[in-house]
């Protein structure tokens, strides 16, 4: 949902439409949802390998193959429905969105970096959301999609440090195996692309330094991360780790917004 939003409050100069904010935060929970199971249904068999995700539903067969691929239908259904609030190129755009939900779950399988794909999934938000504000796709549009590309190999790949003996074990690829003991300088490159993606972003939209000061300041949060990840982690400090990117993406929204004040 938060790289939406970035699209959204700079592609209206911080004057975001309410109607499209709404619609793009339950797009955004519609989609996820929906990716979530297809990649649960695609995985069942391999979750069942591995410690941290033997439980989840599927896997343990306490939720049938058929009630899952219904309830991804419903998903996509009312998601659509959205769609018909939006103009013809957000229209367009968004059979991509479908394909990319579909496509990362078997990407483990045969790229040794997923999770590009994954920020691609959830990355094309931001080109629709973009189209949606502006009825044109900009450069500042793929410069977003860009950032959220390279943050969700950096943010993936700490979650990935979870499963890295599993994946070994199972043949899952994963960033962490690609990378091996350089993941830490691998995280660290991807967040540095994204700030530059978003720096780019803002500085062809004219946007103020509070902007940059938040920027910087992430910049320093997580630095102290990849401080930590260069030595042993453990999984329960690597899940932690993952998601205080949560706040990385509300820092970035708070300082796209008043960057216009």
């Amino acid at each position: 949902m938060l790289p939406t939003l970035w699209a959204l409050v700079l592609a209206s100069q911080g004057h975001p439409d309410p109607i499209l904010l709404v619609v793009f935060a339950a797009g955004s929970f519609l989609m996820r949802s929906a990716g979530v199971i297809l990649n649960d249904a695609a995985d069942h068999r391999l979750d069942r390998q591995v410690e941290r995700t033997r439980a989840r539903p599927l896997a343990s067969g306490r939720l049938s193959m058929g009630t899952a691929l219904a309830v991804v239908l419903v998903l996509l259904a009312i998601a659509g429905s959205l769609l018909l609030l939006l103009d013809r190129l957000v229209l367009l755009l968004s059979p991509i969105a479908i394909l990319l939900a579909a496509i990362y779950p078997f990407a483990k399988r045969i790229l040794p970096l997923p999770q590009a794909v994954l920020g691609m999934a959830f990355g094309w938000g931001v080109v629709m959301a973009w189209a949606a504000a502006r009825g044109s796709l900009e450069p500042q549009a793929w410069l977003l999609f860009g950032s959220v590309i390279a943050w969700a190999i950096a943010y993936d790949t700490i979650y990935a440090l979870q499963d890295r003996t599993d994946d070994r074990r199972i043949g899952i690829r994963s960033s962490t195996i690609l990378f091996g003991q350089w993941t830490w300088l691998a995280i660290a490159t991807s967040f540095g692309m994204m700030i530059l993606c978003l720096g780019v972003a803002g500085w062809l939209s004219g946007i103020g330094l509070v902007f940059y000061g938040l920027l910087a300041a992430s910049c320093g949060f997580v630095s102290q991360q990849i401080k930590t990840l260069r030595g042993p982690v453990l999984p329960s400090l690597a899940f932690s780790m993952f998601r205080q990117h949560v706040w990385i993406g509300w820092a970035i929204l708070v300082g796209l917004w008043a960057g216009f004040l």
